[in-house]
């Protein structure tokens, strides 16, 4: 989990070690907020508030795998199990 000014991005730990993802999120992100770091799910604190709310990252992962909060209303996007 990590927090911006206007996000928090949470990456459920059972998909953190899955390559496959880590670089499908990678290259979704248009805003690099998240990272290959040797076949594991990182994610880049430095540009989370350039997070646009595209949702590219939700569907790219499997259900429920990736959540984007919004702290200024406390609305979770995600997708649906």
């Amino acid at each position: 989990m990590a927090d911006g000014m206007f996000i928090q991005v949470e990456v459920d730990e059972s998909v953190r070690g899955d390559a496959e993802l880590a670089q499908k999120l990678a290259d979704a992100c248009p805003v690099d907020i998240f990272e290959n770091a040797g076949g594991r799910v990182e994610i880049v604190p430095a540009n989370l508030d350039e997070c646009v709310l595209c949702e590219l990252c939700i569907h790219a992962a499997p259900p429920g795998a990736v959540r984007v909060r919004k702290l200024y209303s406390g609305e979770v996007l995600q997708s649906a199990d």
